[in-house]
């Protein structure tokens, strides 16, 4: 919108069916966009609008938004008897901090949003008792964006909210005051909802930003008209979607125990199977207790909070990640805001000391995984293709480029520069799709040349080459991108102790010959 750049919107974004926010997008993404397209403007970079400077920008504001978290640990380290110092490098050698808290995911604002959340309702006195909560308007702000941003912070912020709501009520400070906190609460969450719901109106009614600058010279009574005419609340939609199983199903259904034995020890490693451990000694010992002590029964808030080992940080990581367990479409990234509670809690008694060997090798295997490997080739072959089809020759002679990808993640077209009056570029994505049907695409594009400057590519990885070669067409020319591991067509074992190994870990861009 910004840019004027081809792209693939997807559903959740189109105003046919807004399920996401704007507000976010613009917040981020869209300032980083907006600079150095102000920079080109003004003719202090000539080039700025490039593919890498498109991806970049955006994960260098998001590098910067997560220090944030690196503050939050830091501050709340001495209120749950954990060392600053270890928490701090427990979370900078996660590859959860390095590979998903430097890139564009909502998920990471939805943890930067978790972690304030638990700095403002983490109140203490020097002395280690609990001092009376000031931040009820911050805390409305933050968990009404929170919800805004996704939906699912509600099941992050509700132990936050319950440990502050026993503060307020343990502060003796009177009824008046226990409800005007309350009141303050509400009345900014109220606000901060109204300020999403217009942006989001006003965005989605527009279709976009251009026509968003066309209703801003509109008077005020035709925009109010507009408002009221279809008022937009994104949150809602989302929920109305994900709570059909049948909508969820087509994005993917696994166990409801995905969570806990696959995706929580996928993402932290050992110090998720100490927190289950931890857990499970915990309860066993309160159940002990209740049965044979009724004075338990009393101050549960001082139980929480002065128990060893911290109970209440369990409970703030198990409690968002049973009700994301509630969903059947249960993918790894959803966790990735129970970092914080998690390093609080594996720093509190010095349990993640005595592994960390293991936590050493772990963190290093997962960031080569996810943030070098897994799909690794796929961002580098559209840096290429936008410099080929950038180049002096291709400006100078206009050419026609067919880009069909198949067996990859889904490419984001807007990597490839293409304006969207541009109708030079056409992208082809073929996901997962089976032999017969990849084959008869390519042999198509093959035998259907339609101009003397046609060029078409076939971007696929190396698992996948022999089933090409199998189609009865030649290729001009052959470029492999290393690395790239495709975990729905992995390569054979075998082959990784062969001299083809090589080609088994790439993405191949295969350009169509002719002839």
């Amino acid at each position: 919108d910004i840019l004027n750049l081809q792209v693939y919107y997807p559903w959740e974004f189109l105003s046919s069916s807004p399920c996401r926010t704007v507000v976010f997008p613009l917040m981020t993404s869209g300032v980083t966009y907006w600079v150095i397209k102000s920079l080109q403007q003004l003719d202090i970079c000539s080039s700025c609008i490039n593919s890498y400077t498109l991806l970049v920008s955006p994960r260098l504001l998001f590098t910067m938004f997560s220090f944030m978290l690196d503050y939050s640990v830091y501050r709340l380290a001495p209120l749950w008897e954990a060392d600053p110092w270890k928490a701090l490098v427990l979370l900078a050698g996660s590859y959860v901090t390095l590979v998903f808290y430097t890139r564009t995911f909502t998920n990471a604002l939805e943890g930067l949003l978790f972690a304030l959340l638990m700095v403002l309702v983490s109140s203490r006195k020097p002395d280690g008792s609990s001092a009376e909560p000031t931040s009820s308007p911050l805390v409305g702000i933050v968990t009404t964006a929170g919800f805004f941003n996704r939906p699912t912070f509600l099941a992050f912020a509700l132990m936050p909210l319950l440990y502050w709501a026993g503060l307020i009520v343990d502060s003796q400070k009177g009824i008046k005051t226990v409800i005007n906190h309350f009141l303050k609460l509400v009345l900014c969450a109220c606000f901060t909802a109204i300020v999403f719901v217009i942006a989001d109106t006003f965005y989605f009614t527009a279709t976009g930003l251009d026509n968003l600058y066309s209703i801003k010279k509109s008077s005020l009574f035709d925009v109010i008209g507009q408002l009221n005419e279809k008022m937009i609340v994104t949150p809602f939609n989302f929920l109305s979607y994900n709570l059909n199983p049948h909508n969820l199903a087509l994005h993917g259904s696994h166990p409801r125990v995905t969570h806990f034995t696959v995706n929580g020890i996928m993402l932290f490693g050992i110090l998720h199977i100490l927190a289950v451990g931890a857990g499970f000694k915990m309860l066993k010992k309160y159940i002990y207790q209740l049965t044979r002590v009724k004075s338990y029964c009393h101050g549960s808030s001082g139980l929480l909070v002065h128990s060893e080992g911290n109970p209440t940080l369990l409970l703030f990581y198990f409690v968002p990640l049973a009700f994301l367990s509630l969903f059947s479409h249960q993918e790894p990234r959803f966790l990735i805001p129970l970092i914080l509670p998690l390093v609080l809690f594996s720093t509190s008694q010095n349990r993640a000391v005595k592994w960390k060997h293991i936590i050493i090798i772990f963190n290093v295997l997962g960031a080569l995984l996810f943030g070098c490997l897994h799909q690794g080739g796929l961002i580098p072959c559209l840096l290429h293709l936008e410099q080929l089809m950038h180049s002096p020759e291709s400006s100078n002679h206009p050419r026609h480029y067919t880009l069909l990808f198949a067996h990859t993640y889904m490419p984001p077209r807007s990597l490839l520069n293409i304006k969207k009056r541009d109708t030079h570029v056409e992208v082809i994505d073929m996901a997962g799709s089976e032999e017969e049907t990849l084959c008869r695409t390519v042999e198509q594009r093959a035998n259907n040349f339609t101009c003397n400057d046609c060029h078409v590519f076939v971007i696929i990885p190396g698992t996948v080459r022999a089933t090409i070669a199998k189609c009865g067409v030649s290729f001009r020319n052959e470029t492999l991108i290393f690395p790239h591991l495709s975990m729905e067509d992995p390569p054979q074992i075998p082959f990784l102790f062969s001299g083809n190994w090589r080609s088994q870990l790439g993405l191949y861009i295969l350009q169509l010959d002719r002839d």
